[in-house]
């Protein structure tokens, strides 16, 4: 891994790194993930782009946030750190959680006049379709809430506390959810509830959605939904690859990157 370095923000340092020469590209990774597991595809892109790559707060070395972050303050801090190393104009790189915060940026003032290409790849932030069983945890979870709020404010929110900490509560949410507790999980619950369908028609960029046909995290639906969306967008599918398509194809996905970024 490349030397770590700190971006102070909001009293908290952020773990950034940097690797290769050329044009800035900005890095930025999915939930419960970091730079660690992006850092070889930026090193594929050597000789072309100078990749910068955030660990966001709360994951790889970076600290967890004072309080529970929106999706807003993901993308004020990338803002910040762009403005702050100069990292203007720049192309993104980002995956998953990462797409969320590129779909703000984008539609953006500061990302329309300071962001070039946009290479997303398993992209979260389209409403997804939702099955039954989903709606049937949503029912029981309701259901489990409803008593509590009979009680005065303090006592529910005690009450509500140690609701969330019952395996049948934690049963309920999914596997992101269960894997987080305290600020990290209420931050997971703003972020995920939030969808940036609305902000498609918004962004002008040329984005290339470079996806896994097999990705069960954001399946390729969500993929199309943006293509459609997005006035400049383009859809190139890597057959048998999952939400991780970049680690299930290294090597196509690294000259499909390439060729975006050079063309």
């Amino acid at each position: 891994m490349e030397e770590r370095h700190a971006y102070t923000y909001r009293d908290r340092e952020v773990a950034w790194y940097r690797t290769g020469e050329g044009k800035p590209l900005v890095v930025l990774h999915g939930w419960g993930s970091s730079s660690e597991v992006m850092m070889p595809l930026a090193r594929s892109l050597d000789g072309l782009r100078s990749c910068w790559l955030l660990d966001f707060p709360g994951f790889g070395n970076s600290p967890e946030p004072a309080e529970a972050w929106s999706l807003d303050d993901y993308a004020a801090l990338v803002r910040r750190f762009m403005e702050d190393q100069d990292l203007q104009p720049a192309d993104l790189l980002v995956h998953s959680f990462g797409g969320r915060i590129a779909l703000k940026l984008m539609a953006s003032d500061f990302g329309r006049r300071h962001i070039d290409k946009v290479l997303i790849t398993g992209g979260a932030g389209m409403k997804p379709r939702r099955s039954l069983d989903w709606y049937l945890k949503t029912i029981a979870a309701k259901a489990l809430k409803a008593p509590f709020q009979l009680l005065p404010a303090g006592p529910r929110s005690t009450a509500l506390e140690r609701l969330r900490g019952t395996r049948v509560w934690k049963a309920l949410g999914s596997g992101d959810y269960r894997k987080t507790s305290g600020v990290m999980r209420e931050t997971f619950v703003r972020t995920v509830t939030e969808y940036q369908d609305g902000l498609l028609a918004e962004i002008p960029h040329e984005v290339l959605l470079l996806w896994g046909t097999e990705d069960g995290m954001t399946p390729l639906y969500q993929a199309e939904r943006m293509e459609q969306g997005l006035e400049g967008a383009a859809l190139v599918t890597l057959e048998g690859a999952g939400h991780y398509a970049f680690l299930d194809r290294p090597d196509r996905f690294a000259r499909i990157a390439r060729a975006f970024f050079e063309g």
